[in-house]
């Protein structure tokens, strides 16, 4: 059986390819020209050129193909037109799953992003079934992939076989652009982490990550979601986990967040004129403010998510960074 993965030259992407791989499934990956392929050296895939913005490029790499995984997007905190995260996050998925339903692919799996989940408003743990909407989305990247997931709903319901996964913290070997979460690793790693605004997160191995996508396909229930996530942390139990890992020391100074938005506001600004990402990401601070902790009980019921311990996953990236000459 052959397969198609999107984002494959990714870190969420490459993992959910290496695990197809290693599971004797016959992959081909939809890559953009000239991408860069370091997260697949060692793989044995096809390899198509396409794009998300090209519809007649994705019903020809999907031809051949019984399942898709679509994993691609436009990850990040800051671009200089947000026009981007629209026209690839929302636009082209749209036009993917449009191409799917035309060449008849039977089941596709949709990874879509934990801050599509909703939190309670007075505090607590966000579940499958959490309302949101789109004016409590901080940032291009939420707003954009909360969009998408709804089109991907709206499919759902018209009968596309699509399982959709919202995978929370990612963090592991592979992590090549690096990611936001993989960044702060890697700043904390180089000493650059004086200080810190508290915030919450649930930390989970990209491996872990991959894992749940294949369950996902073999056993999700289509239009549902699932949380692909493992262990709640605050930032600062993050850093501990890290300095005894790297033998840094942690960051004690903690900053109050109303005090660092007018930086990252000044930060944005500057951006904006150089086209060099922000030190201090404005949509970082804002999303910040949420202790952004869930329930991950239904991925562990319904697919049987292994729980790779964080220490483990950090200790994964932490080796892969240091390899690749990221620190």
């Amino acid at each position: 059986m052959k397969v198609l993965v999107t984002g494959a030259t990714g870190f969420v992407g490459g993992a959910v390819a290496r695990a197809l791989v290693n599971s004797g499934i016959d992959v081909r990956i939809l890559a953009r020209a000239g991408a860069d392929i370091q997260n697949l050296q060692g793989l044995t895939v096809e390899r198509v050129e396409g794009d998300l913005r090209d519809q007649a490029s994705l019903r020809k790499s999907l031809i051949g193909c019984r399942q898709l995984y679509h994993v691609a997007a436009h990850y990040a905190l800051w671009a200089k037109d947000p026009a981007i995260f629209y026209d690839v996050n929302v636009t082209g998925t749209k036009n993917l799953l449009e191409a799917a339903r035309e060449v008849g692919t039977e089941r596709i799996v949709y990874c879509s992003t934990i801050g599509a989940i909703g939190l309670p408003p007075g505090g607590g743990l966000g579940t499958e079934e959490t309302p949101i909407s789109l004016e409590q989305m901080a940032g291009h990247y939420k707003r954009s992939k909360y969009l998408a997931e709804q089109e991907v709903l709206k499919l759902a319901k018209a009968g596309l076989p699509v399982v959709i996964v919202n995978p929370s913290a990612p963090v592991g070997a592979g992590d090549v652009k690096p990611t936001p979460t993989g960044q702060v690793i890697v700043d904390f790693m180089k000493g650059r982490m004086p200080a810190y605004i508290e915030t919450g997160m649930n930390i989970v191995d990209v491996d872990d990550v991959a894992a749940g996508h294949l369950l996902a396909m073999q056993k999700g229930r289509i239009g549902q979601r699932y949380i692909l996530g493992n262990k709640n942390l605050m930032l600062r139990e993050v850093f501990e986990i890290l300095s005894r890992l790297t033998g840094v020391k942690a960051p004690t100074i903690k900053l109050p967040r109303l005090a660092i938005i007018p930086l990252a506001y000044l930060n944005q600004w500057i951006a904006n004129l150089t086209g060099q990402p922000p030190r201090i990401p404005l949509e970082g601070v804002k999303m910040a403010k949420y202790k952004m902790h869930y329930d991950c009980s239904k991925a562990i019921r319904e697919l049987g998510i292994p729980h790779t311990p964080p220490e483990v996953a950090l200790e994964k990236a932490v080796k892969w960074f240091r390899t690749h000459g990221y620190v």
